[in-house]
């Protein structure tokens, strides 16, 4: 995803073994998807790696130093491109958990509202 203008994923890094039995959807990814990636995304640069007798992964490393690690053992080409885009799309921020659901700068004084208030 853009912010501001500039698209946060840096680096994909596609990491795969040319053995294994569970590579085998990366494998035909990189035959038949990864070029159209390519060009539809210059400004992303895409490395890929041999690692044997390992399972197949795929890294997003972003402009602020984060790193998204996705396993991809056992999927089909076309999940491996949904979840390539998915890092692509993201923003590579860490996911930050809230302690309730009502987020403001200026909290209520009276307490927030429900639809169980009687009058």
């Amino acid at each position: 995803m853009a912010l501001r203008g500039v698209w946060q994923l840096q680096k994909l890094v596609v990491s795969y073994c040319n053995w294994g039995g569970s590579s085998r959807g990366i494998r035909a990814f990189m035959e038949s998807e990864l070029p159209a990636l390519k060009q539809k995304n210059p400004q992303l640069e895409v490395v890929t790696e041999l690692s044997r007798g390992q399972h197949p992964y795929l890294k997003g490393i972003y402009r602020n130093r984060n790193e998204r690690v996705v396993c991809v053992k056992n999927m089909d080409p076309e999940e491996v491109l949904l979840n390539a885009t998915r890092l692509r799309n993201s923003l590579g921020r860490k996911v930050v958990k809230r302690r309730t659901r009502h987020v403001t700068k200026h909290p209520s004084v009276q307490g927030t509202w429900t639809t169980a208030v009687k009058f």
